[in-house]
């Protein structure tokens, strides 16, 4: 076999594959995509509907009140059967202070209110956050987690506002708009009739093909980086993702789950205490605190700072006298880690202005290359038609061996993609054998 015919075979190979992958995952990445533009300006849209609740006036010479004073504020306002699961000091003289409640842990049981959890209504349990303002503990509002614009924006853009039934499907079309990527990737790459930049002038289907190759192309760090991104965090393929970096040894550090705190006599650290505890060692750091439970429990602190991910940390403190038990910075972070702490903010929009100009730049490219696409596929079809690109003798047989390991690597990572990729296979058999029965017929 010559050079020529099986650099022709080849693509012909890949041309098939791509149109599959296309077809499989444009649906899903349109709907993606839009639903993804709205979720970019999350922040100017929340700063609109809850600034009421998020920012306040300082008074003129007025010192913030001690933390336990607007915590008891937010406390006397929450259900009784809802525990303390999180405390958001402010992080600017402009910020209200944010307490989070939530379902108290089965340890903890139902004490607290007396009345059984199956018998208190579902709006009592769900999680919520309280908004005081921290200079005179004036409570500005409470709000169900659940009701917040972003978090109505996440679940609309990873499952279209329903539950488990169809975020599989969100997996396969990523899984199938990496493969998408990749085969776009090899039928753009500069051949000696092919120039890789778009030439002016050109008209028609043609036209449409070069800006769709380039602009996919261009884009295709940043796509790689948001499917990638979201693999991570999918049901099936997230798992598959996790158990090769436990393998590889990168999860990030983990709490011991043997500390605890020894009683001394004394009382544990209030809020306030716990609160200039931490900012003496993390100083100019948003934080969020975690309260102990119980005699044995742990003051504990997070990273609240969500634009600079390498302010990232997790703190450990004696309840009593406030002693450092555990501590992990960035420093300390594993490479996936690293990536994930950065990549998942970015794919979300969080890190800035500059995050969500590109972010916006790479979804209206997104677009045009998904409706370019199909523009091209029906100014290709025939009446009559499947319209599937030419599939030439031999091209399964021409697949490079390093396309075949890369193929089966991605099969392993996401098992959603091997399923339907042997669906695709079982489809290709049968078209083959179609055409055969055709050919022998004329």
């Amino acid at each position: 076999m010559n050079t020529s015919t099986l650099a022709a075979r080849r693509r012909s190979l890949f041309w098939r594959i791509h149109f599959w992958a296309a077809l499989i995952a444009s649906p899903f990445v349109l709907v993606a995509t839009l639903t993804g533009l709205l979720y970019i300006f999350t922040p100017q849209i929340e700063a609109g509907l809850y600034g009421h609740l998020e920012r306040v006036t300082p008074p003129a010479g007025a010192a913030m009140l001690p933390l336990d004073t607007s915590v008891a504020a937010a406390r006397s306002v929450a259900p009784a059967g809802l525990e303390i699961q999180s405390v958001l000091p402010p992080a600017t003289p402009q910020d209200a202070l944010k307490v989070g409640f939530g379902p108290p842990s089965r340890a903890a049981g139902e004490h607290a209110s007396h009345v059984p959890a199956a018998a208190r209504p579902a709006a009592d349990l769900a999680r919520r956050t309280v908004f005081v303002d921290p200079y005179d503990a004036r409570v500005l509002g409470t709000q169900i987690d659940q009701d917040r614009f972003s978090e109505w924006a996440r679940r609309l853009h990873s499952r279209l506002l329903q539950g488990e039934s169809l975020r599989w499907m969100i997996e396969l079309a990523a899984s199938w708009m990496l493969v998408m990527l990749l085969t776009g990737v090899y039928l753009w790459w500069p051949q000696s009739n092919q120039p890789a930049l778009p030439r002016a002038g050109v008209r028609g289907r043609q036209g449409w093909r070069q800006w769709h190759a380039f602009l996919g192309v261009a884009l295709g760090v940043l796509s790689l980086a948001m499917v990638l991104t979201g693999i991570t965090w999918s049901k099936y393929a997230g798992n598959q993702v996790r158990a090769v970096r436990d393998w590889a040894g990168q999860a990030s550090p983990q709490v011991p789950p043997h500390l605890h705190s020894m009683p001394t006599g004394g009382p544990q650290l209030d809020y306030q205490q716990a609160w200039q505890r931490v900012q003496g060692l993390v100083p100019g750091v948003p934080v969020a605190l975690t309260p102990p439970r119980g005699p044995h429990g742990l003051w504990r602190a997070a990273s609240a700072d969500r634009p600079h991910p390498g302010n990232r940390f997790d703190l450990v403190l004696n309840a009593y006298d406030g002693s450092v038990l555990y501590r992990a910075g960035w420093e300390r972070q594993t490479a996936f880690g690293k990536a994930t702490a950065v990549g998942i903010p970015f794919h979300r929009g969080e890190l800035g202005l500059w995050n969500q100009a590109l972010l916006f730049v790479f979804a209206a490219g997104v677009l045009f290359s998904t409706v370019s696409g199909w523009v091209m596929f029906f100014k290709r079809r025939r009446a009559g038609q499947l319209g599937l690109p030419k599939l030439l003798p031999g091209a399964w047989r021409a697949a490079p061996l390093w396309a075949v390991v890369l193929g089966i690597g991605l099969c392993v990572l996401m098992p959603l993609l091997a399923l339907s990729t042997l669906v695709l296979l079982v489809v290709e058999i049968g078209l083959g054998r179609a055409r055969l029965r055709a050919q022998a017929a004329a």
